[in-house]
């Protein structure tokens, strides 16, 4: 895909192993300020690893990184006071209230107390937990626990986002509000890398469809550019022509077979 404008991101060259398992087998990409990019592609592709790469939770075999312009071998950690960043599968200090967490995730990012908690109750309002921002999140839901990560990650105005399956556990009301806040914060100028495998979400938000598959980009555009390169239908269905998975229907029949009591 041919991309303008100020590069937040650059990756050149980018491999890594875990023992003999060649994960990253040479990623070459150039993300642009206020992009919404749908990062999929199957299990084991090498999409949360590229990300745990980028955030310096893992150490880059070989390659080279630039975030906001500095190689991310050279730098110290002051890039990451720009980033936000949501797991697939997070951590949270669930003994801990709402106020409490964001207010020690805030403070962690250079925000006074005050700012945090301020900012933190004025976002829980929006998303309708202002009752229980007191409450230890120990006793929240699993969408009121993903409302809490999420407004984590956006608390200090970050400008690079990392989102891994970010609507997991929220109703119909809050994925449609958190769509919408994500194509305001790229209007913004936000830049947002979106993981999941709810092919219809990522086809809808995304600027931009990045898809890795064996550890290798095997196709970056838009979605109907993605269309356009001999490829028809959904991006579910372009997603399964380019991973060569075809089997889904055989897949299905065979396991309600079993369940019906078959051999």
């Amino acid at each position: 895909m041919e991309v303008q404008g100020e590069t937040v991101l650059s990756i050149k060259g980018l491999e890594k192993s875990y023992g003999g398992n060649h994960v990253l087998k040479g990623i070459d990409l150039e993300v642009q300020k206020g992009q919404i990019i749908g990062y999929i592609g199957p299990n084991g592709a090498g999409k949360s690893t590229t990300v745990k790469i980028l955030l310096g939770l893992e150490s880059a075999g070989t390659g080279e990184i630039e975030i906001f312009g500095e190689k991310v071998s050279d730098s110290d950690i002051d890039y990451k006071r720009k980033i936000g960043y949501v797991p697939e599968i997070a951590e949270i200090y669930d003994n801990l209230t709402a106020s409490e967490y964001m207010t020690f995730v805030g403070e962690l990012y250079g925000m006074s107390a005050q700012e945090a908690s301020d900012k933190a109750y004025k976002l829980m309002n929006i998303f309708g937990m202002k009752n229980v921002f007191h409450s230890k999140i120990s006793s929240y839901s699993k969408g009121m626990k993903q409302k809490v990560l999420i407004i984590s990650s956006l608390l200090h105005d970050p400008e690079l986002l990392f989102f891994d399956e970010p609507i997991n556990g929220l109703d119909a009301n809050s994925v449609m509000i958190f769509k919408e806040i994500l194509a305001k914060l790229a209007a913004e100028g936000k830049t947002i890398f979106y993981s999941s495998h709810i092919m219809d979400v990522v086809e809808k938000i995304s600027s931009r469809i990045i898809l890795l598959h064996n550890g290798r980009i095997v196709a970056d555009g838009t979605f109907n550019e993605l269309k356009g390169q001999n490829m028809e239908g959904t991006l579910e269905q372009i997603f399964n022509e380019l991973t060569g998975f075809n089997e889904h229907g055989q897949i299905a029949e065979r396991f309600v077979e079993i369940v019906k009591g078959g051999v």
